[in-house]
């Protein structure tokens, strides 16, 4: 995204480079760099380099001049020869380097830069995405073929973007002079500033010339980004720090964004422009858009609070007309990187564009199912044609016809940043199913009727189902997500394994087989060792039931609906830290916890009994006074379930 250097390049947490005294020339460029003159610095910096003349600093600058101004392809070059004169960078270089790489198609080695970039960072989200997600690009190729794209029939050879839905018009930026207003260069790309502009749709769904869109909107510095109530009667949108006449700076003496609101007069005219009340001259806040009640903004913003160099932030929009306090969307969609250009559609899906998650190459454009509850499902990259290894940004979709927009600096546009147009042939949706076949163990015949459960990764019980007679069994699940599955018939011993389910659409396979019981139920049998149950565990000093311990309490419920006439008698036991008489209180409290817990899920109060044994039964050595490890004393802490009756 070439015109980045306005609308989140303020948002880069800059690194430290010390200024050094070489040739003029250097000097010169070091200091258009340090004023965010780029392209000129560019200029300066590569004649030196092609006399010869090698730099670290140098070269740090040239590709940061590049990457900055998202070419990508030449960052690659200069980041290069900066690693070749010294491997030992900033952490900050290699994740550069990695996403200068994928522009180039580079992705062995990117993913390399990005496993010296995990070793150097320390605690970096972006880091930890990328080791968890290594197959990301198998994933990305999953989501890749959902849409047709296509030039918007709109650009300019200079930058258009950021477009919004405006009536029967697509409103977007642009930094094209058409000679309407004064405009001045931005030094950065050495273009002019941008205005809004507005097409309307004719007949054929195609965008007529674009005009300029309003002149109380349009200003000599920077415009982008609208976004309009469902009634058309507000918009907010972003400018520079500018308002009536006055621009606003820093304390660098820089002029940053805001997010401004104006109203539509019954001529059709915009007025009453105003900034919102959570803007400040020392923080970027940028890119609105709205819920489909229009009761929360959205925006991107390096206000304090914010992860990584620019968040998603939201703000409730009050009845009053008022604002509440702008809230981080938090780490479930922001990193240390750039999350920016947020939309939400009308079936509440958050679309952004990061660079901090493991995509093709500079901004991706990912989306997250928004939960009713709050938080996100999921998050999604778009995958190929809409992203591309290129920036790819400002993602606008009509959720009925499910065609739109969105922006990207590829090769082959006709400017620096170019509006496509897209199709959406194919929803995201990851459909998953995991199914089996239980079987006898010794055997391989299949265990019709068989009772399948289906827990989440916090043993909470979501399903259960029967074994049809092929000993087939299928759920219907959620991608990505981890699963505990439990198969129980009469007479063999309880199984149950964990699965994770893949991220794409398709099918899990998980059969199960089923060893025969080891032993009868009889009067005086430790239940848990007979059915294989594990011992029920709890926390030091504690009597409350663990989750996992749940999960095995489950195994014992089961049993005992099996057999309605059994009766067992719960025992628990400590170990020997704290007094005799306190572990005697812990131990009864936690065979009654136990008890009460079967009680509650269905247990008749006459079939159970409990009773605490203190430390009374240690089963190993950890008396009082002797050295055990923390493992040994958690076998003491246990429950058992003795038969009392079966008739």
């Amino acid at each position: 995204m070439k015109i980045q250097n306005i609308f989140y390049s303020l948002f880069l947490t800059a690194l430290s480079f010390q200024s050094y005294g070489q040739k003029t020339a250097v000097e010169a460029a070091d200091k258009q760099y340090e004023r965010y003159a780029y392209v000129d610095a560019i200029a300066t910096y590569e004649r030196v380099a092609e006399k010869g003349y090698k730099d670290e600093k140098m070269f740090q600058k040239l590709g940061n001049a590049y990457y900055f101004n998202a070419d990508l392809a030449k960052a690659a070059h200069w980041y290069s020869e900066l690693f070749a004169m010294n491997q030992e960078q900033q952490a900050e270089y290699y994740y550069r380097y990695s996403q200068a790489l994928k522009s180039i198609g580079d992705y062995a080695k990117a993913d390399k830069m990005l496993e010296q970039f995990n070793k150097k960072s320390g605690n970096d989200q972006r880091a930890k995405l990328f080791m968890e997600n290594k197959n990301y690009l198998k994933d990305i190729k999953a989501n890749s073929g959902r849409y047709t794209i296509a030039d918007a029939g709109i650009n300019s050879e200079y930058s258009d973007y950021g477009s919004s839905f405006f009536n029967n018009k697509l409103v977007f930026a642009s930094a094209r002079d058409t000679g309407g207003v004064s405009k001045k260069i931005f030094r950065w790309t050495n273009q002019t500033f941008t205005n809004l502009y507005s097409s309307e749709v004719n007949a054929n769904g195609n965008l007529n010339s674009p005009v300029l869109f309003d002149k109380k909107i349009n200003s000599k510095f920077h415009e982008s980004t609208p976004v309009f109530t469902n009634d058309g009667k507000t918009m907010y949108f972003t400018r520079n720090n500018y308002l009536n006449g006055r621009k606003g700076e820093d304390d660098k003496k820089i002029t940053l964004l805001k997010i401004y609101k104006a109203t539509r007069a019954e001529d059709g005219k915009w007025v009453n422009i105003t900034a919102l009340p959570f803007n400040s001259d020392q923080y970027n806040v940028a890119h609105p858009t709205l819920s489909p009640n229009g009761e929360t903004l959205y925006f991107s913003s390096d206000m304090p609070g914010t992860l990584g160099q620019s968040d998603l932030f939201k703000v409730a929009i009050l009845k009053d007309g008022t604002y509440g306090k702008p809230e981080n969307l938090g780490s479930a969609i922001n990193t240390e990187g750039r999350e920016t250009f947020p939309f939400v559609s009308a079936d509440n899906e958050l679309y952004f564009a990061s660079d901090g998650r493991p995509g093709l190459g500079g901004l991706d454009l990912f989306v997250a199912k928004m939960k009713e509850q709050g938080g996100f499902e999921e998050i999604q990259n778009l995958g190929a044609p809409v992203n591309s290894p290129a920036d790819d940004f400002a993602f606008l979709i009509d959720a009925n016809s499910r065609t739109g927009f969105f922006t990207s600096n590829r090769p082959g546009g006709k400017g620096y940043d170019d509006i496509y147009k897209f199709t959406e042939i194919k929803k995201m949706s990851c459909e998953q199913s995991l199914s089996g076949v239980i079987s006898d163990q010794d055997t391989g015949l299949v265990l019709a009727n068989s009772v399948v459960s289906l827990f989440d990764e916090k043993f909470v019980l979501l399903k259960e189902t029967k074994a049809d007679e092929n000993g087939y069994y299928d759920f219907q699940l959620i991608c990505g997500k981890t699963y505990y599955v439990r198969a129980t018939q009469d007479s063999y011993e309880t199984k149950e394994e964990a699965v994770t389910i893949a991220k794409n659409s398709g099918r899990t396979n998980l059969s199960l087989a089923l060893t025969k019981a080891s032993c009868k139920v009889a009067v005086g049998d430790d239940l848990g060792k007979c059915f294989g149950i594990k011992m029920i565990y709890f926390d030091l000093d504690k009597s409350l039931i663990r989750k996992e311990a749940a999960f095995e309490l489950e195994k014992i419920l089961d049993v005992m609906k099996q057999y309605p006439k059994m009766k067992i008698d719960v025992r628990s036991h400590t170990d020997s830290r704290q007094t005799a008489q306190y572990n005697l209180a812990l131990s009864d409290r936690r065979a009654k916890s136990t008890v009460a817990w079967l009680i509650k899920n269905g247990i008749a109060a006459d079939r159970l009994t409990a009773k605490g044994y203190g430390e009374s039964q240690l089963v190993n050595k950890c008396s009082d006074a002797v050295k055990c490890s923390e493992e040994e004393h958690q076998a003491n802490r246990r429950s058992e379930f003795i038969i009392l009756a079966l008739e």
